[in-house]
């Protein structure tokens, strides 16, 4: 570090013990945006109902959300090396809570799609570039117990979330669920200001890959929307397909921009390193059960069997208690197991659970459907924390911020991609049973669909050499 100079302020000191601290404070950020995302699904049917619409239909509340951050996630490595990742970090989390005051402030489906859009623009610079700094503050034979520590705070939220939310919407309303992280972002911009330092610039200019950025955006938003809107009443098909086929070649245009390009705001060369490559494309696979499980379980609970908000709540919650329990276990399991093996046998045992939940019926007894879910999470948990450190194993420290915004952006783009296929999968069931009415087969569809597309990501992690993460057990 350069000593200060006369015309320039001493350097913010370290903070203090930074291996608690600083996966704490970037955990608030992980803790709003999982506590929101969450309450949204549960809320969902109950919010439909209030603004006049389907709850099938509202999935554009949960879809625009994504959509968003999977659109600007891409600038936020660019932002964080060019203004500084502690300062883009309090601008996000300000504009995701300025944004939730004015979702409970709306009172159409068209203001309450702009103001999340809006929380997705701080969701995008809000979680990668929290990331960035736990990055670069942590060697990588840290980074397993930084990571899994990290994810404790954001589990708090999908815990509490549905049966808070079932709380709110029936005895309240779905207003609440906006509100409560307000005071959630002003705590937490405090503690930023308090405990995370500045780090310092590189010295380059950073410029911006404008074109680059606009073509990623096109090609994202495109298959994003155009899988959500297959089947969907009053949507041709050919209008979908017809979006999604502009997606592809969008993305084979940007490819083609990005290998051109000095310095492209998505660095496509990152996926010559395997563990990068084989953790992010593969990765998003099981990815697809994040946003589509809670949408597909409300869907199911509340207009399936006819259950409260409150009470489907307080069973989905328990897939969040099994996510949680894992993250004590993580590291050891990984250590023994190696990251390969974990990953392969993972991803089928996470896509079995979404698949028994295809198998539930208002005849179900509740321990059943409680233990699937509990295990569901448990696994779920497992797979994410193993991918979410494996993609950075081998990557240099030049390249950090540049890894986190792609990685960033692709399981934006997953979760995306999740719920719009589980949404246009009921939808294409329900125009093929003939009725715009959802039934309990439309959701198992559902399951049954992003269950296989999970399970297949053990034929992808077979690639994975057999000593894979290795590094970040200090090997």
């Amino acid at each position: 570090m350069r000593p200060p100079t006369p015309d320039t302020p001493p350097p913010t000191p370290l903070p203090t013990q930074p291996g608690r601290m600083i996966p704490f404070l970037v955990g608030c950020a992980l803790f709003m945006q999982m506590l929101d995302s969450t309450i949204v699904a549960t809320a969902l049917p109950a919010m439909a109902v209030a603004l006049g619409t389907d709850p099938v239909q509202l999935n554009i509340a949960i879809t625009s959300y994504l959509l968003a951050v999977a659109v600007f996630v891409p600038i936020s490595g660019w932002a964080a090396d060019r203004f500084g990742a502690r300062r883009v970090f309090i601008l996000a989390i300000c504009i995701f809570t300025l944004s939730s005051l004015t979702c409970a402030l709306s009172l159409s489906v068209l203001q309450l799609v702009i103001s999340r859009t809006m929380q997705g623009v701080g969701g995008a610079m809000m979680v990668p570039v929290g990331r960035i700094i736990l990055l670069r503050t942590f060697p990588k034979h840290e980074l397993l117990k930084a990571m899994a520590f990290l994810s404790l705070p954001a589990l708090v939220g999908p815990i509490i979330a549905p049966p808070l939310g079932g709380f709110l919407v029936t005895y309240a309303s779905w207003h609440w669920i906006f509100l409560i992280n307000v005071p959630i972002g002003a705590i937490g911009v405090r503690l930023v200001m308090l405990h995370i330092r500045e780090f310092e610039p590189d010295g380059k200019d950073h410029p911006l890959d404008v074109l680059g950025f606009l073509l990623s955006a096109s090609f994202m938003a495109a298959l994003v929307w155009g899988f959500a809107s297959l089947g969907r009443p009053g949507v041709p098909l050919w209008s979908s397909m017809a979006i999604i086929v502009f997606g592809v070649a969008s993305a084979v245009v940007f490819v083609w921009h990005a290998r051109r390009h000095a310095d492209p705001i998505l660095d496509l060369s990152l996926l010559n390193i395997p563990t990068f490559e084989i953790a992010t494309l593969a990765g998003n696979l099981c990815r697809f059960t994040i946003g589509a499980t809670p949408f597909l379980l409300a869907m199911l609970l509340q207009v399936g069997f006819g259950l409260s908000a409150i009470s489907a709540g307080l069973i989905t919650f328990v897939g969040a208690v099994g996510a949680m329990l894992m993250k004590f276990t993580a590291p050891p399991i990984l250590r023994h197991w190696g990251y390969r093996r974990v990953l392969m046998v993972n991803a089928v045992l996470t896509g079995a659970g979404v698949l028994c939940c295809a198998g539930f019926t208002p005849t179900t007894p509740m321990a059943a459907m409680l233990g699937v879910l509990l295990m569901g999470g448990f696994f779920r948990s497992l797979q994410f924390t193993a991918l979410n450190t494996l993609a950075f194993a081998d990557i240099p420290h030049e390249r950090m911020s540049r890894a986190s915004s792609f990685a960033a952006m692709t399981q934006q783009l997953s979760v995306s991609l999740g719920v719009g296929i589980a949404a246009g999968t009921l939808n294409v069931s329900m125009a093929l049973r003939g009725d715009g009415s959802l039934a309990i087969a439309d959701v198992v569809a559902g399951f049954i669909v992003i269950g296989l597309l999970c399970a297949l990501a053990a034929i992808m992690f077979r690639r994975l050499p057999e000593h894979a993460g290795q590094a970040l057990h200090g090997g």
